[in-house]
Protein backbone atom coordinates (compact mmCIF):
# COMPACT_ATOMS: atom_id res chain seq x y z
CA UNK A 1 0.00 0.00 0.00
CA UNK A 2 1.34 3.08 -0.97
CA UNK A 3 2.07 5.51 2.09
CA UNK A 4 0.56 8.91 2.29
CA UNK A 5 2.33 11.66 4.07
CA UNK A 6 0.29 15.05 4.62
CA UNK A 7 3.51 17.79 5.36
CA UNK A 8 2.04 21.33 6.73
CA UNK A 9 4.34 23.66 5.60
CA UNK A 10 6.21 21.93 3.28
CA UNK A 11 9.45 24.25 3.30
CA UNK A 12 12.95 24.24 3.58
CA UNK A 13 13.88 20.38 5.76
CA UNK A 14 10.42 18.95 4.55
CA UNK A 15 11.27 19.35 0.85
CA UNK A 16 14.47 17.56 1.85
CA UNK A 17 12.67 14.54 3.77
CA UNK A 18 10.03 14.53 0.62
CA UNK A 19 13.38 13.81 -1.42
CA UNK A 20 14.28 10.66 0.78
CA UNK A 21 10.96 9.29 0.29
CA UNK A 22 10.38 7.69 -3.00
CA UNK A 23 7.39 6.00 -3.91
CA UNK A 24 5.38 7.89 -1.28
CA UNK A 25 2.55 10.11 -2.16
CA UNK A 26 3.13 13.85 -1.00
CA UNK A 27 0.10 15.98 0.15
CA UNK A 28 1.98 19.26 0.99
CA UNK A 29 0.49 22.68 2.20
CA UNK A 30 2.02 26.08 1.14
CA UNK A 31 0.76 29.83 1.26
CA UNK A 32 1.56 31.06 -1.74
CA UNK A 33 -0.16 29.52 -5.23
CA UNK A 34 3.18 30.57 -6.89
CA UNK A 35 5.07 27.64 -4.31
CA UNK A 36 2.17 25.69 -5.17
CA UNK A 37 3.17 25.61 -8.74
CA UNK A 38 6.82 24.86 -7.92
CA UNK A 39 5.70 21.64 -5.57
CA UNK A 40 3.89 20.20 -8.38
CA UNK A 41 6.61 20.45 -10.37
CA UNK A 42 8.34 18.09 -7.12
CA UNK A 43 5.77 15.33 -8.01
CA UNK A 44 4.40 17.14 -4.42
CA UNK A 45 0.53 17.66 -4.36
CA UNK A 46 0.04 21.33 -2.93
CA UNK A 47 -2.45 22.55 -0.71
CA UNK A 48 -2.62 26.48 -0.46
CA UNK A 49 -3.72 27.24 3.59
CA UNK A 50 -4.89 28.77 5.31
CA UNK A 51 -8.02 28.42 2.64
CA UNK A 52 -7.62 24.35 1.84
CA UNK A 53 -9.79 22.31 4.11
CA UNK A 54 -7.32 20.33 5.51
CA UNK A 55 -10.01 17.38 6.87
CA UNK A 56 -10.15 15.18 3.30
CA UNK A 57 -6.08 15.36 2.74
CA UNK A 58 -6.09 14.37 6.81
CA UNK A 59 -8.55 11.26 6.17
CA UNK A 60 -6.07 9.92 3.46
CA UNK A 61 -2.80 10.53 5.05
CA UNK A 62 -0.63 7.74 7.01
CA UNK A 63 1.92 10.49 8.01
CA UNK A 64 1.68 14.08 9.41
CA UNK A 65 4.92 16.26 9.26
CA UNK A 66 3.80 19.90 11.01
CA UNK A 67 6.87 22.28 10.50
CA UNK A 68 4.70 25.56 10.85
CA UNK A 69 5.87 27.65 13.65
CA UNK A 70 3.65 28.62 16.11
CA UNK A 71 2.37 32.19 16.61
CA UNK A 72 1.11 34.75 19.62
CA UNK A 73 -2.07 32.91 19.54
CA UNK A 74 -0.69 29.00 19.77
CA UNK A 75 -0.10 26.66 17.17
CA UNK A 76 -2.01 27.60 13.90
CA UNK A 77 -2.39 23.98 12.40
CA UNK A 78 -4.08 22.46 15.84
CA UNK A 79 -6.36 25.83 16.21
CA UNK A 80 -7.80 25.06 13.02
CA UNK A 81 -8.00 21.42 13.09
CA UNK A 82 -6.61 20.32 16.25
CA UNK A 83 -10.02 18.15 16.94
CA UNK A 84 -9.82 16.32 13.96
CA UNK A 85 -6.56 15.75 14.78
CA UNK A 86 -7.19 14.00 17.85
CA UNK A 87 -9.93 11.81 16.37
CA UNK A 88 -7.55 10.33 13.58
CA UNK A 89 -6.65 7.29 14.94
CA UNK A 90 -5.61 5.76 11.65
CA UNK A 91 -1.83 8.12 11.74
CA UNK A 92 1.28 5.36 12.07
CA UNK A 93 3.30 8.18 12.96
CA UNK A 94 3.00 12.28 13.46
CA UNK A 95 6.13 14.74 13.51
CA UNK A 96 6.29 18.13 15.04
CA UNK A 97 9.59 20.22 14.19
CA UNK A 98 10.28 22.28 16.99
CA UNK A 99 14.25 23.86 18.10
CA UNK A 100 16.53 23.21 20.40
CA UNK A 101 15.53 26.73 21.34
CA UNK A 102 13.34 25.09 23.76
CA UNK A 103 16.26 24.74 26.30
CA UNK A 104 17.21 28.53 26.44
CA UNK A 105 20.44 29.19 27.62
CA UNK A 106 22.75 27.00 29.38
CA UNK A 107 26.12 28.96 29.55
CA UNK A 108 27.91 26.68 26.57
CA UNK A 109 27.14 23.82 28.89
CA UNK A 110 25.82 20.46 27.15
CA UNK A 111 21.64 19.73 27.33
CA UNK A 112 20.09 16.64 26.28
CA UNK A 113 16.38 15.05 26.13
CA UNK A 114 16.04 15.04 29.62
CA UNK A 115 17.21 18.75 30.04
CA UNK A 116 14.17 20.74 31.64
CA UNK A 117 12.45 23.48 29.14
CA UNK A 118 13.97 26.96 30.12
CA UNK A 119 13.36 28.90 27.16
CA UNK A 120 14.57 32.55 27.67
CA UNK A 121 13.30 34.35 24.02
CA UNK A 122 9.34 34.75 22.87
CA UNK A 123 9.80 32.42 19.94
CA UNK A 124 11.33 29.38 22.63
CA UNK A 125 8.16 29.70 24.89
CA UNK A 126 6.01 29.71 21.97
CA UNK A 127 7.31 26.73 20.37
CA UNK A 128 7.82 25.05 24.41
CA UNK A 129 3.66 26.02 24.19
CA UNK A 130 3.37 24.15 20.39
CA UNK A 131 4.90 21.37 21.59
CA UNK A 132 2.77 21.06 24.76
CA UNK A 133 -0.20 21.37 22.35
CA UNK A 134 0.81 18.72 20.07
CA UNK A 135 1.02 16.09 23.05
CA UNK A 136 -2.13 16.46 24.36
CA UNK A 137 -3.64 15.59 21.33
CA UNK A 138 -3.13 11.88 21.84
CA UNK A 139 -1.07 11.21 18.83
CA UNK A 140 1.70 8.94 17.64
CA UNK A 141 3.60 12.16 18.36
CA UNK A 142 7.59 12.34 17.76
CA UNK A 143 8.74 15.49 18.48
CA UNK A 144 12.42 17.33 16.76
CA UNK A 145 14.12 19.54 17.93
CA UNK A 146 16.45 21.23 15.28
CA UNK A 147 19.69 23.39 16.13
CA UNK A 148 20.29 26.08 13.65
CA UNK A 149 19.64 24.46 9.84
CA UNK A 150 21.93 24.83 6.83
CA UNK A 151 22.05 23.60 3.35
CA UNK A 152 21.77 24.33 -0.55
CA UNK A 153 21.24 28.12 -0.43
CA UNK A 154 21.31 28.50 3.33
CA UNK A 155 25.07 29.23 4.36
CA UNK A 156 27.81 31.86 4.85
CA UNK A 157 29.37 31.96 1.60
CA UNK A 158 27.35 34.07 -0.18
CA UNK A 159 27.77 37.15 2.48
CA UNK A 160 31.04 35.61 2.18
CA UNK A 161 31.68 36.41 -1.26
CA UNK A 162 30.09 39.91 -1.11
CA UNK A 163 31.97 41.18 1.67
CA UNK A 164 29.08 41.16 4.05
CA UNK A 165 29.89 38.76 6.75
CA UNK A 166 30.94 39.69 10.03
CA UNK A 167 32.45 37.18 12.67
CA UNK A 168 30.48 38.41 15.77
CA UNK A 169 32.78 37.82 18.69
CA UNK A 170 31.16 36.74 22.51
CA UNK A 171 33.30 35.04 24.24
CA UNK A 172 31.63 31.92 25.74
CA UNK A 173 29.20 31.79 22.52
CA UNK A 174 28.08 28.48 21.01
CA UNK A 175 25.58 27.17 18.70
CA UNK A 176 24.41 23.76 17.27
CA UNK A 177 24.14 23.40 13.75
CA UNK A 178 22.66 20.52 11.38
CA UNK A 179 22.63 20.23 7.52
CA UNK A 180 18.74 19.82 6.17
CA UNK A 181 19.72 16.77 4.72
CA UNK A 182 20.33 15.25 7.49
CA UNK A 183 17.60 16.36 9.22
CA UNK A 184 15.87 14.52 6.17
CA UNK A 185 17.38 11.01 7.16
CA UNK A 186 16.64 11.57 10.92
CA UNK A 187 12.84 12.03 9.68
CA UNK A 188 12.95 9.00 7.58
CA UNK A 189 14.52 6.80 10.56
CA UNK A 190 11.76 7.77 12.61
CA UNK A 191 9.27 6.96 10.45
CA UNK A 192 10.15 3.54 9.49
CA UNK A 193 11.10 2.76 13.12
CA UNK A 194 7.93 4.82 15.02
CA UNK A 195 8.39 5.29 18.52
CA UNK A 196 5.28 7.39 19.81
CA UNK A 197 6.33 9.98 22.43
CA UNK A 198 9.65 10.08 21.26
CA UNK A 199 11.51 13.51 21.54
CA UNK A 200 14.61 13.70 19.22
CA UNK A 201 17.60 16.44 19.05
CA UNK A 202 18.54 16.57 15.66
CA UNK A 203 22.36 18.70 15.39
CA UNK A 204 25.60 17.47 14.38
CA UNK A 205 28.58 16.64 16.57
CA UNK A 206 30.30 19.88 16.41
CA UNK A 207 28.51 22.92 18.39
CA UNK A 208 30.60 25.87 17.58
CA UNK A 209 31.32 29.33 17.95
CA UNK A 210 29.41 31.12 14.88
CA UNK A 211 32.83 33.06 13.99
CA UNK A 212 34.96 29.57 13.72
CA UNK A 213 32.16 28.74 10.82
CA UNK A 214 32.30 31.99 9.14
CA UNK A 215 36.38 32.03 9.21
CA UNK A 216 36.00 28.53 7.63
CA UNK A 217 33.81 30.16 5.24
CA UNK A 218 36.23 32.25 4.13
CA UNK A 219 38.92 29.79 4.18
CA UNK A 220 37.50 26.88 1.88
CA UNK A 221 36.72 30.65 -0.58
CA UNK A 222 40.28 31.79 -0.77
CA UNK A 223 39.04 34.70 0.78
CA UNK A 224 40.49 37.23 3.28
CA UNK A 225 38.76 36.84 7.02
CA UNK A 226 35.98 38.93 7.72
CA UNK A 227 36.33 41.53 10.03
CA UNK A 228 35.55 40.97 13.40
CA UNK A 229 32.99 42.86 15.27
CA UNK A 230 32.34 42.50 19.28
CA UNK A 231 28.96 41.63 19.67
CA UNK A 232 28.40 44.97 22.19
CA UNK A 233 29.26 46.72 19.25
CA UNK A 234 27.54 44.74 16.21
CA UNK A 235 24.55 46.52 14.22
CA UNK A 236 22.24 43.19 14.39
CA UNK A 237 18.34 42.81 13.80
CA UNK A 238 16.32 42.45 17.15
CA UNK A 239 16.09 38.59 16.12
CA UNK A 240 19.26 38.09 15.07
CA UNK A 241 20.74 39.64 18.60
CA UNK A 242 18.46 37.34 20.53
CA UNK A 243 20.01 34.67 19.25
CA UNK A 244 23.16 35.25 21.09
CA UNK A 245 21.10 35.87 24.22
CA UNK A 246 21.78 31.44 24.64
CA UNK A 247 24.43 29.90 24.53
CA UNK A 248 24.10 25.28 24.76
CA UNK A 249 25.83 22.34 23.13
CA UNK A 250 23.24 20.16 22.14
CA UNK A 251 23.68 16.49 22.44
CA UNK A 252 22.58 13.99 19.75
CA UNK A 253 23.25 10.40 21.11
CA UNK A 254 19.63 9.47 20.93
CA UNK A 255 19.18 9.92 16.96
CA UNK A 256 22.63 7.20 17.26
CA UNK A 257 21.42 4.95 19.46
CA UNK A 258 17.56 4.93 18.76
CA UNK A 259 17.41 5.37 15.02
CA UNK A 260 20.82 3.94 14.07
CA UNK A 261 21.41 6.99 12.27
CA UNK A 262 25.22 8.27 11.02
CA UNK A 263 25.69 11.65 10.29
CA UNK A 264 26.46 12.57 6.51
CA UNK A 265 27.62 15.71 7.89
CA UNK A 266 28.74 15.46 11.41
CA UNK A 267 30.23 18.96 11.52
CA UNK A 268 30.07 22.04 9.78
CA UNK A 269 33.69 21.24 7.86
CA UNK A 270 32.20 18.57 6.20
CA UNK A 271 28.85 20.42 5.77
CA UNK A 272 30.27 23.37 3.92
CA UNK A 273 32.78 21.46 2.11
CA UNK A 274 29.90 19.82 0.19
CA UNK A 275 27.70 23.17 -0.26
CA UNK A 276 30.40 24.22 -2.31
CA UNK A 277 31.51 21.25 -4.33
CA UNK A 278 27.21 21.57 -5.04
CA UNK A 279 28.22 25.35 -6.46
Amino acid sequence: MTQTLLSLGHGFSARALARDLPGWRIIATTRSPEKAERLADEGVEPLVWPGADLREPLSRASHVLSSIAPDAAGDPVIREIGPVLARSTHLTWVGYLSTTGVYGDHGGGWVDEQTPLTPGTRRGRARMRAEAQWQALGLPLHIFRLAGIYGPGRGPFEKVKAGTARRIIKPGQVFSRIHVEDIAQVLAASMARPRPGAIYNVCDDDPAPPQEVIAHAARLLGLPLPPAVPFDAAQMSPMARSFYSESKKVRNGRIKNELGVTLKFPSYREGLAALLNDT
